[in-house]
């Protein structure tokens, strides 16, 4: 498969732009090489090489699982192919928690794999590490919200922030990321008026939403779910975008359409 992709590359700069200007940026997971070439041609802004590769790819039950080498092994595949989008990868569980030291040799590695920003989830005890990857040229992408990660402690997949205490939480965390340096930050499963309170409070920083209302910088699902290859349950937020589309291209393109126009997600849709 050749790629006839005659997009410029997307930057960190020319994102900024598009959250400054209200454009919605569009991004999806992403694991292998065939599907970025996919989405890269149907005008992905973002692929996330996110370790829901270890739910949707490996078959595990939780994120939990997944290895450092199997990200920068998926990292690897999706950069191949993915000459204009802009290349997120996820610091799997256990790869970050140890401080610093920990979290510089890991973003190394996935950096080294063809990523352009890495990714880690978790409130104000990442900050320092977040600052430290910043000041080292090291895109960071926080995570807040449902972290999936922290599963187990969150009492399940749940939404987050619906108590005044909990939202003020989230609030005080975006905070410190956005100021250690963060320059994107996901904010999952809560209220549309909680993001919409992050957001202003961190007007400078890109926020990318999944089942977080439609007031963010952007939108992210899960490829495998907006396909609806997923079997069982999904989250009320998801929409299966293969629903009268005659190819998965012309799915992603009508996933990138409805993100740009607004057209997705529906305010109302929360919770799993």
């Amino acid at each position: 498969m050749s790629n006839h992709n005659t997009r410029k590359p997307l930057t960190l700069t020319k994102l900024r732009e598009l959250h400054t200007t209200r454009e919605p940026i569009a991004m999806l997971t992403c694991y292998d090489a065939t599907f970025a070439e996919v989405l890269d041609e149907a005008g992905v802004d973002c692929l996330l090489v996110g370790d829901s590769l270890g739910m949707v790819v490996q078959g595990h039950s939780t994120t939990l699982p997944v290895t450092l080498d199997q990200m920068v092994y998926h990292t690897a595949c999706v950069a191949r192919r993915a000459p204009a989008a802009w290349l997120i990868a996820d610091l799997p569980f256990g790869t970050y928690g140890e401080g610093v030291e920990q979290a510089l040799r890991s973003s190394a590695a996935l950096m080294k794999a063809g990523a352009q920003m890495v990714k880690l989830e978790g409130g104000a005890w990442t900050a320092p590490s977040v600052r430290a990857l910043t000041e080292r040229g090291i895109p960071v992408c926080a995570h807040l919200g449902l972290t999936p990660q922290s599963v187990h402690a969150l009492g399940g997949y749940r939404i987050q922030g619906r108590t005044e205490q909990s939202a003020h939480i989230i609030k005080e965390h975006a905070r410190e990321l956005a100021d250690a340096g963060a320059a994107m930050l996901v904010l999952e499963l809560m209220p549309t008026s909680v993001a919409e309170e992050v957001q202003e409070a961190i007007a400078e920083v890109i926020t990318i939403g999944i089942g977080a209302g439609p007031s963010t910088s952007g939108q992210v699902l899960v490829l495998h779910d907006m396909l609806g290859l997923t079997r069982g349950k999904l989250p009320r937020f998801v929409r299966n975008f293969m629903d009268g589309a005659g190819s998965i291209e012309a799915a992603v393109r009508s996933y990138v359409a409805a993100v740009k126009s607004r057209g997705f997600p529906d305010p109302n849709q929360h919770g799993y």
